[in-house]
C-alpha cells in the first residue's frame, strides 16, 4: 500500500461548505478540486445558495466544483440541473442517484448528459447502481460517480473490494471519474488510492492531518503519553494513595454521583445509603 502523498494516483478534492474553509484548501498545491452538499451548506448557515456558489466560483475559477440541486421531481431536478451548469465551466452538477422514493433517475442522467451536462451522479451505495448510472451516461461525456464508501463502512461492509469493482465497471467509459466519498479517516486516501478510484474528497478536519503521514510511530507513542499527562496534569486530578492496604472495591452512593448530575436509573434506594448497582454488579 501507497504510504506517501508523492506516489499517490487518486486526486484528492476537498469536501465542505465554509468558505474560509475552502481557501484555506485552495492553497495547497496537491488540493485537485473541491465538492459541496446541501447537508455541509445548511451546517455551514448558507442562506442563500446561488450566492455561495458564485463567491466560491469567484474565489476557485480553475478547479472542479460540485454543486447539487435540490428538487425532488425529475422536471425540477432538470431545470435546476441546466441552471448550475450555466455557472461556471468548472461546475459538475450534482445529481442523486435516485430521488427520495428510491426511483432511479437513468432517464434524467441520459437527457443531461446527452445535453453534455458535467455530471457528478451522487449518494451511490451499491453495485448495481453504479452499473445503472454507467449505462445511463453518454459513451464520451465527462461525469463523477460518487460512491459513498464511508456510508458503505459504518454498515460493516469493507468497501474496498466494492470501489475495485466500481472501477473495473466503469472501464469502459474513459471520461466518467470514480470517487470515494464520505471518508472516515485519512487511510480512507490510500485505500481509494489502491482501489483505483480517480477522486476522494475529503472534509478539511481530515486533510489537515496529512503531516502525519509517515509519522515515526514510537514518536507518535511519546507524543500521546505527554498529552494524557498534560491533561491531567491541566485538570488538576488526584488519587489518593495514603492507604495503600488492598480492599475491595469502594461502594459508590448517591452523594458520589451528584457532580454528574441526575442519577442513573439504576441507583437502588434512596438517601444516603443508596448504592450503585451497576450491570454486572
Amino acid at each position: 500500500m501507497v504510504r506517501n502523498l508523492e506516489n499517490l494516483r487518486v486526486r484528492l478534492f476537498s469536501d465542505g461548505a465554509d468558505l474560509a474553509g475552502i481557501l484555506e484548501m485552495y492553497a495547497k498545491p496537491w488540493i485537485r478540486g473541491f465538492t459541496t452538499n446541501l447537508t455541509l451548506m445548511r451546517k455551514a448557515g448558507i442562506g442563500d445558495y446561488e450566492s455561495f456558489a458564485h463567491a466560491v466560483l469567484q474565489a476557485v475559477p480553475d478547479l472542479p466544483i460540485s454543486f447539487e440541486v435540490f428538487a425532488d421531481d425529475e422536471a425540477g431536478m432538470e431545470r435546476q440541473a441546466l441552471a448550475i451548469a450555466t455557472w461556471g465551466a468548472n461546475v459538475n452538477v450534482k445529481i442523486p442517484v435516485t430521488n427520495r422514493a428510491g426511483i432511479f433517475l437513468g432517464p434524467l442522467i441520459r437527457r443531461l448528459s446527452a445535453a453534455g451536462v458535467a455530471l457528478n451522479v451522487t449518494a451511490i451505495l451499491t453495485l448495481e447502481q453504479v452499473a445503472w448510472v454507467a449505462e445511463s451516461l453518454a459513451p464520451d461525456a465527462p461525469a463523477i460517480i460518487s460512491v459513498f464508501a464511508g456510508r458503505i463502512a459504518d454498515t460493516g461492509i469493507d468497501p474496498v473490494p466494492l470501489m475495485a469493482e466500481a472501477k473495473r465497471i466503469l472501464r469502459v467509459l474513459p471520461d466518467v471519474q470514480l470517487l470515494w466519498a464520505s471518508p472516515r479517516e485519512l487511510l480512507n486516501i490510500f485505500q481509494a488510492n489502491d482501489a483505483g478510484c480517480d477522486i476522494i474528497t475529503v472534509p478539511p478536519d481530515i486533510l489537515r492531518k496529512l503531516d502525519l503521514v509517515g509519522k515515526d510511530l514510537a514518536a507518535y507513542s511519546r507524543e500521546t503519553v505527554e498529552m494524557f499527562h498534560r491533561d491531567a496534569q491541566a485538570a488538576a486530578f488526584r488519587i489518593d494513595t495514603a492507604l495503600m492496604t488492598p480492599r475491595g472495591p469502594r461502594s459508590v452512593r448517591e452523594d458520589d454521583l451528584r457532580c454528574f448530575g441526575e442519577l442513573p436509573h439504576h441507583v437502588v434506594g434512596r438517601g444516603r445509603g443508596a448504592a450503585f448497582s451497576g450491570e454486572g454488579a
